[in-house]
Formats: structure tokens, C-alpha cells, sequence
């Protein structure tokens, strides 16, 4: 029987994280590295990719950064490529890579609505099919999409407005299931987190007009904690969970129970 130990470890396996540069993506790559995985960090902005490469380098990791906007296929595929070609393999995909826009859906712009959906959803499928025709290959793959709560149960009110976003994630956990499916049998796994408010770049003004009602609604009565989602990502990614596929684990400190 496997030991504890090596049921969490990722010593030898790549890892490629979109939105990894900073928030809930750098968190996730910290805690791959930190289990023994070399890191692929995929970002649309330099002025964020390259301090946080040069952070994981300082800390011993091997890693490396490319530039990317996720619903261009183009750039997607030139990521796999420059990863394959740097490392040789992609064992691990995490689909992180989002972006919101807050308007009430009756006012919201079209082109908005589109590139929400094209970042957070259409992204996501061009790099799972990316990276999977590679998986498929090797017969080997772990996939993790990072969704949220918003594709799970409505927003509440006092002016928080996101329809596109919640169209997006829920569409996520959708394509989780149906990839999880189809790839089965060639040994790739695909689930997905669905986190609840953390702060982050995405959530801090939503918070800094709403903190203390949307902690009224949470069993724990909090938001998450930096830290609270990495050991997560690592179990989804190890061989803790080989048996495990199209799940979705919320980490919401209660929200979605209540």
C-alpha cells in the first residue's frame, strides 16, 4: 500500500497554471511547487508574470513564465508548445484564468458578456484541448478547473451584479464533468474547485462594500484565508485522489449549505 507521503507527492511532474501570475492561480502554483512539481506560470501581463517567477525561482522551485490571453487559441497553443519544449511533459493543467465584469444584466454590454465567457470558459476548453491531445497521448493527465460558488447558486443583492461570471463557472463545471467523462479511460482526471469569496484583485471592491453581509451568510462567518485553497489543488493533482473525477470541491467555508 501506497504511504501517506507519496500519496502527495509530485516530485517529477509539470504543472501549467493560467492566471498563475498573482491571487488564487500563484497560491496554486506555490502549493504544486511546494509538493514537487515544476511549474509552467501562464499570464496575459508581464509587469505581474515576471515577479512571480522570479519569487518561485527564489525559493528553489524550477520554473518559467509565457505570456498568454487564454481565448486566443493561437497563444494557447504556443504555451503547451514552450512548456513541452522547456520540460517535455504536462502532467498537471490547472485552468485558473478569469475575469468579471460587474453591471446589472439587463445593462450589460454585449462585448463584455463575450469576453467573460471567451476568458473564463472558452479559455479554459482551449488549453484542456490542448494539453489533452498531449495527455491523451501519455495516457496520463490531471486537469483542474478553478470555478467558484457563482456557478453553483445566485449572487446576493446589495448591488452585486454578475451574470456573465456565473454563466461562465457554471458552464465550467459542466465542461468538468463531460471531459472527465470522455477522458476517463485514457487516465485523465478532471475535477474542479469551486472557492467562495477569498480576496483577491477580482473580489476586493465587492468586498469593501459587502464584506460583513456576505459573511452573515457563511456558517463560518468569514471569508476564505490565504493558504485555504493550495492543499486542495495539490490533493485534486496527486495520487491522494487517482480515484476521483468530475468532482467539484467547494471551499466556501459553508456558504452553499445554508
Amino acid at each position: 500500500m501506497t504511504e501517506l507521503k507519496q500519496l502527495f507527492d509530485l516530485s517529477g511532474q509539470v504543472a501549467l497554471i493560467t492566471g498563475g501570475s498573482r491571487g488564487l492561480g500563484e497560491e496554486i502554483a506555490e502549493g504544486l511547487a511546494e509538493a514537487g512539481a515544476s511549474l509552467m506560470l501562464a499570464a496575459r501581463r508581464e509587469q505581474w508574470l515576471t515577479p512571480a517567477v522570479e519569487s518561485m525561482k527564489k525559493r528553489g522551485f524550477r520554473c518559467d513564465g509565457a505570456m498568454c490571453d487564454v481565448s486566443k487559441p493561437a497563444q494557447v497553443e504556443a504555451v503547451v508548445k514552450q512548456t513541452l519544449s522547456v520540460y517535455g511533459q504536462i502532467d498537471i493543467l490547472v485552468n485558473n484564468a478569469g475575469v468579471t465584469w460587474g453591471a446589472p444584466a439587463e445593462a450589460m454590454p454585449l462585448d463584455k458578456w463575450q469576453q467573460v465567457l471567451e476568458v473564463n470558459l472558452t479559455g479554459a476548453f482551449l488549453f484542456s484541448q490542448a494539453c489533452g491531445v498531449h495527455m491523451i497521448q501519455r495516457k496520463y493527465g490531471r486537469i483542474i478547473n478553478v470555478a467558484s460558488i457563482a456557478g453553483l447558486k445566485s449572487s446576493m443583492p446589495q448591488g452585486i451584479h454578475y451574470a456573465g461570471y456565473a454563466a461562465s463557472k457554471a458552464g465550467l463545471l459542466g465542461l468538468t464533468r463531460e471531459l472527465a467523462a470522455q477522458w476517463a479511460p485514457h487516465n485523465i482526471r478532471v475535477n474542479a474547485i469551486a472557492p467562495g469569496f477569498f480576496p483577491s484583485r477580482m473580489t476586493e471592491k465587492v468586498l469593501e462594500r459587502a464584506q460583513a453581509y456576505i459573511e452573515s451568510g457563511i456558517p463560518m462567518a468569514r471569508v476564505g484565508n490565504p493558504g485555504e485553497l493550495k492543499g486542495v489543488a495539490v490533493f485534486l493533482a496527486a495520487p491522494a485522489s487517482n480515484y476521483i473525477t468530475g468532482q467539484i470541491i467547494v471551499v466556501d467555508g459553508g456558504a452553499t449549505i445554508v
